[in-house]
């Protein structure tokens, strides 16, 4: 029987929790903006400006997860035929194997095809034609390309031109679908104007070590009350693979966009702009591989940071016709959470500055500082913890807020047009450290260190000095996790103990 992990993907934060989240985080913002004296006006400004960014975020947060029911229609004896499109470059044979035999296993009263839309010619991966001998053995379609072009979606574009059933499923070569896969997806296109459905990712190697385990807690908020929240507003989007996908509404967006790394999300501005529906099925009906090593996981958050980040700045869908109001804000919620290594960096220099030059960005009591920054602080944290049932750790938000360096080289790769090119994430373990990925909070740690002394010999133990000391320890160990993860040999990191989540998991999966 498939494991039902249904449960960590629902939220359970009440409406009063959220409405008091979102009240205290204003209190806060007009208290540090009105209430408090201004320091260094440059400072001040830049923490005010900060203060408006994270007020967007949780109020757009608070926004998106109020409701998480899915409302739209469903026939259980939908039968329209069904292609399946697995897309494979270079991945392992077995692993692609496992995915496709599984893909044939679904249960389904339509006609279901199976292809392999195999890119390992195009992108010289040796065992291209191992994959068209799996394709063989088990009696599917392969489509080798010969054409390079579009990475990923130009894969899907050109299997799309040569199958012809109404409907397509995508499956990445390592996520392999649940029996049940079809039976609790195609329902929803009963609505002629549904353009896709999507499932979660689920990392079934969640527990392999601190790498995988992080990324899928870091998913569980997103596949969780985010993506379920976004039902209500028509606005769920695409996630590369799990999903189902109406080939007219397809046809009708120009195809997967074949311009940006993160084809996905920005194909699905486009499907929303023509005036179709999108639903999100919280309920785990496939697993994956999440990136096993720090590398691979540093390279995939990149890729999705630049192409969510050019949702803003190249398809701004506030000025976007044809969305709602609605989608409009849901668009840019999501792909402004990526301008946040902004403000990180501009919150974790404050107290730096103040270390080596005496200059303050506000002046107020330490004391008086506390007691409006605890509460808010308290609640903002523990809103994130109970709409993900408790599984976002602090792992998870050591790694989102450590990524501050890759977003700003993301905005700026972004603005300056720099090429980035589409990689698939390694299904291998990659050996090695990668601590200069971690330059950034290693120097942090440095000019923090050096600092301290400067402040020292020019004021003593003053109680500014513990006050700004006290903010540079919160952001030394929040950047730590982030800093032992990239150097793993080094620390001879072991994964001590299952999350909650893995915890959970074993217990589910007793119980079925």
């Amino acid at each position: 029987m498939a494991l039902d992990t249904r449960s960590f993907l629902q939220p359970q934060a009440s409406k009063r929790l959220l409405l008091v989240n979102a009240v205290m985080s204003l209190i806060y913002f007009f208290t540090i903006t009105f209430f408090f004296h201004p320091g260094n006006m440059l400072l001040f400004s830049l923490l005010i400006a900060g203060e408006v960014f994270h007020v967007f975020q949780i109020l757009g947060f608070v926004y998106t997860v109020w409701d998480n029911r899915v409302l739209n229609p469903f026939d259980r004896v939908f039968n329209k035929p069904v292609d399946v499109f697995i897309t494979v470059c270079g991945e392992p044979v077995e692993i692609i194997r496992e995915t496709a035999k599984a893909a044939l296993a679904m249960d389904y009263d339509g006609d279901v095809q199976v292809y392999l839309l195999n890119d390992g010619f195009v992108a010289n991966k040796d065992n291209w034609r191992e994959v068209e001998a799996l394709a063989k053995e088990l009696g599917i379609h392969c489509i080798t390309r010969k054409t390079p072009g579009g990475a990923k979606a130009g894969n899907i574009n050109n299997a799309a031109r040569i199958s012809k059933h109404p409907y397509i499923v995508v499956f990445d070569a390592d996520h392999v679908p649940h029996k049940n896969f079809l039976k609790q997806t195609m329902g929803f296109f009963t609505d002629e104007k549904m353009g896709f459905v999507q499932t979660p990712q689920f990392y079934k190697n969640m527990a392999e070590n601190r790498i995988t385990q992080t990324a899928w807690d870091q998913q569980t908020l997103f596949f969780g009350p985010i993506m379920s929240g976004k039902n209500r507003y028509n606005s769920a989007f695409m996630c590369g693979t799990n999903m189902v996908l109406s080939r007219a509404a397809l046809d009708d967006a120009g195809g997967m966009v074949e311009f940006n790394i993160a084809e996905d999300f920005l194909t699905s501005l486009f499907v929303h702009n023509k005036g179709w529906n999108s639903v999100y099925v919280p309920q785990v009906l496939a697993e994956g591989l999440a990136p096993e090593d720090f590398l691979s996981y540093y390279k995939q958050q990149f890729r999705w940071t630049r192409g969510s980040l050019e949702v803003i700045f190249k398809y701004n869908p506030l000025f976007m016709r044809g969305l709602t109001r609605a989608q409009r804000w849901q668009y840019l919620i999501s792909a402004s959470y990526y301008l946040s290594g902004i403000v990180v960096l501009i919150d974790a220099c404050i107290p730096l500055i103040y270390l080596f030059t005496g200059i303050t960005a506000v002046q107020t009591s330490s004391m008086l500082l506390a007691l409006v920054f605890m509460p808010y602080i308290f609640l903002n944290l523990y809103s994130l913890q109970a709409t993900s049932n408790f599984t976002f750790t602090f792992n998870a938000i050591s790694f989102s807020l450590s990524s501050f360096y890759l977003q700003i080289k993301a905005v700026l790769a972004v603005l300056t047009n720099q090429k980035t090119s589409f990689a698939v994430t390694s299904k291998k373990q990659i050996q090695g450290n990668f601590l200069y990925l971690a330059t950034p909070q290693l120097l942090y740690i440095g000019l923090a260190t050096a600092g301290v002394v400067v402040a020292f010999m020019r004021e003593g133990l003053s109680a500014s000095l513990m006050a700004n000391l006290a903010w540079v320890f919160v952001n030394i160990a929040v950047f730590l996790p982030f800093i032992v993860a990239s150097a793993p040999t080094l620390w001879r990191l072991k994964l001590p103990f299952k999350s909650k989540t893995s915890r959970r998991l074993v217990k589910n999966e007793n119980a079925v």
